[in-house]
């Protein structure tokens, strides 16, 4: 198991957890994998679902999302050592704390960022 990366103890914790989660997919990430352990194939899946006009996901950049969210603690990452390579990802307890975060935004961006809502913004300015 990776040694997880901690936030320093002074300094803006909204900052920390701004940096912490950059990354086009790191909350969705997280979220797929509230439901148990996934396969890296899996994960790429999950990341297609529902993303309307998104390109196809780079390997490289899938990668490197799921090598920092490993050294940030909040999944982990079981290599089975087998051939063909199996490995699976799952949250963290760290990791699961923060699915109720990610539901928060969630919520909040079907109240506020629904389409009817946009008109709505864009017909008040």
């Amino acid at each position: 198991m990776a040694k997880a990366k901690t936030a320093p103890i002074c300094g803006c914790p909204v900052a920390a957890f701004q940096k912490m989660i950059s990354g086009k997919y790191k909350l969705r990430i997280v979220w797929d994998l509230q439901d148990g352990p996934r396969r890296y194939g899996e994960i790429r899946s999950g990341l297609l679902r529902g993303s309307i006009g998104s390109a196809e996901i780079a390997p490289r950049v899938l990668s490197r999302e799921l090598k920092a969210l490993t050294e940030q603690g909040l999944i982990d990452r079981r290599d089975f050592g087998e051939v063909p390579p199996r490995v699976e990802y799952r949250l963290t307890r760290k990791g699961r704390s923060f699915v109720p975060v990610i539901a928060a935004i969630r919520d909040w961006g079907s109240r506020h960022l629904a389409p009817s809502n946009a008109v709505e913004m864009e017909a008040a300015e």
